[in-house]
């Protein structure tokens, strides 16, 4: 285990860490018991388009922040918070093409640039654990495997596209329990969207996901798909704004926020 990513590293630390570049890879498992967001930052022109379609489709866009125009700090997330530096990889889009994955965005920062932290599941995985079921990613060492499907999102001016969900293999056991706990996080996506056959929802082939990484599925076990906070980009790249930026799919923002504050129960 890296000491990076021992239990007892605080958000705070890690994102130092990360904003000196000792940590590039996924966020996944890091920093349990805190949670951990996706970013979308657009000019303030589109700003308002997108947040009407986060508000349409809370399942895969639970928004929990909005920046003011141009501040790259968001004190709600936590101290000393740089947007533009505490991200271990961004993507840069322009015109919906993808340009750069960059490891800051200091040089390419705007004072028209308006920043929307969406929830993560990686917040309820910390959950999932305590109670016994394995998150087969984190055990593999590897990023959340993600889909595109076929189920479409509702449209909000220019954005729309299809939702991206991420994907969990489990006994049946496991699954009808994960249901149980995950619902107590409707601010980080709630329960599962699709259980099963993954032909239903569009998917093809599981061992060639659209992003991240493929993980094993053993017999006996279902595929548990839950929406990701990924499906903006998908809808970014259907909207084509001169410019946003995003996190890179598994390098999430670490947050001084609790998990047990998005519970309902």
């Amino acid at each position: 285990m890296s000491a990076l990513s021992s239990p007892s590293k605080s958000p705070a630390e890690l994102r130092l860490a990360i904003r000196r570049g000792e940590w590039r890879k996924e966020t996944s498992g890091l920093a349990q018991g805190y949670v951990q967001v996706n970013l979308v930052i657009l000019p303030a022109k589109d700003a308002s388009d997108f947040h009407r379609f986060c508000q349409k489709n809370p399942k895969p866009c639970p928004l929990i922040a909005v920046s003011e125009v141009g501040d790259p700090f968001l004190p709600f997330l936590g101290a000393d918070l740089d947007i533009r530096s505490d991200v271990p990889l961004y993507r840069v889009f322009r015109n919906g093409e993808l340009v750069a994955e960059p490891l800051d965005i200091r040089d390419i920062w705007r004072d028209d640039l308006v920043t929307f932290a969406l929830g993560c599941s990686f917040t309820f995985e910390h959950s999932l654990i305590e109670n016994g079921i394995g998150i087969r990613h984190i055990e593999q060492g590897r990023n959340v495997p993600m889909y595109r499907t076929n189920v479409p999102t509702s449209p909000a001016g220019v954005f729309q596209g299809p939702l991206v969900v991420t994907m969990r293999p489990m006994k049946a056991a496991d699954a009808i329990r994960a249901i149980q706990i995950t619902s107590r996080f409707p601010g980080v996506h709630g329960a599962p969207v699709h259980i099963g056959d993954p032909a239903l929802i569009g998917i093809r082939d599981l061992a060639q996901p659209d992003y991240g990484d493929a993980v094993n599925i053993n017999e006996g076990e279902l595929p548990v798909f839950w929406a990701c906070g990924v499906t903006p980009q998908a809808a970014l790249m259907h909207a084509r704004p001169e410019l946003c930026i995003t996190h890179a799919p598994g390098h999430m923002l670490l947050t001084d926020l609790r998990n047990n504050d998005y519970s309902v129960l």
